[in-house]
């Protein structure tokens, strides 16, 4: 998952650092759900990075998590339930009983982690900034989970995500998130970096908690 997840930003963020803003659309529309054709350059580099901070936490450190909870049965739980909210979560008259229970299922599974991954982006980053956004911002965002993970990573990192962003023809009022300047191609690669020290901090812990257990009587 962090592998795929560096692999499809680094593709937004080589043309944009070389001012091919064609095609870094083209390749941040592979990650985020937005209208990138509309997207100028920040626009651009906020979306990836945004993306980068909200799959690390749902891609890579809630499947952690819940590895580390309940071995594989939690692993396969979890992405079978982040698969069908991805798939039935934007409520349709079609799929909206489903939609609304796989995106339930998905945030009660996600709590846990969304809230160990924001404060562990702020060891990893610039912790007071991001506790402080954690705290002030991510009550305003309108996803539980994700709220606290960008508003933490955004602080961490120490650039402004969030703001208005088109959707399906309209511009979607969305508050502001963080502190610092507007996003460039180097934010992008600044996430990637966070999510990378985030997961060794994980590793770490994890490798740690084994070796007392094995200690142990």
């Amino acid at each position: 998952g962090a592998r795929s997840l560096a692999e499809h930003a680094r593709a937004v963020a080589a043309p944009l650092a070389n001012g091919d803003l064609a095609a870094a659309r083209r390749a941040v529309g592979l990650l985020v759900s937005r209208d990138t054709d509309a997207l100028d350059t920040e626009g651009v580099a906020r979306a990836a990075t945004e993306s980068v901070l909200e799959n690390g936490a749902d891609a890579v450190f809630a499947s952690l998590f819940w590895f580390l909870v309940a071995g594989l049965p939690g692993v396969i739980l979890h992405r079978v339930v982040n698969t069908l909210d991805a798939l039935w979560g934007y409520r349709t008259p079609r799929y909206e009983r489903f939609g609304k229970a796989a995106a339930r299922l998905d945030d009660l599974l996600n709590w846990a982690p969304a809230r160990l991954t924001a404060l562990s982006y702020g060891l990893c980053g610039h912790l007071t900034p991001a506790l402080r956004c954690w705290r002030v911002q991510a009550p305003r965002w309108d996803s539980p989970n994700a709220g606290p993970v960008m508003a933490a990573g955004a602080g961490a990192l120490g650039v402004t995500l969030g703001g208005p962003a088109p959707y399906h023809g309209a511009l979607k009022p969305r508050p502001w998130l963080g502190q610092g300047p507007e996003p460039d191609a180097a934010a992008i690669d600044a996430a990637l970096t966070l999510v990378r020290r985030t997961l060794i901090l994980w590793l770490g812990l994890a490798l740690l908690l084994a070796l007392l257990l094995g200690a142990g009587p």
